[in-house]
């Protein structure tokens, strides 16, 4: 996950609605059924999905309340104990 990219998408979020989010989600998991994708390319619409739900998550967590930026580093840090554990 790439902060840089889940702070963008969370401002688009912002910006429009998460439902664009949502369905763009929904889209490229199908789009990871097609048989012929190499791994190189599920790897990639793997962490574009990862980022989005991301984003998602950091969303609601400022929808709650929480400022932005300590709704991003609170996330990023359950990711980073997450993979450190």
């Amino acid at each position: 996950m790439k902060l840089p990219v889940i702070k963008h998408l969370t401002n688009f979020i912002e910006a429009n609605d998460e439902d664009y989010i949502v369905e763009t989600i929904e889209t490229l998991e199908d789009l990871t059924e097609v048989s012929s994708l190499k791994d190189e390319e599920l790897d990639v619409i793997g962490e574009l999905i990862s980022n989005m739900y991301g984003a998602l998550e950091v969303s609601k967590a400022v929808r709650e309340g929480k400022p932005k930026k300590e709704a991003l580093n609170d996330f990023m840090q359950r990711v980073v104990g997450a993979i450190d554990s």
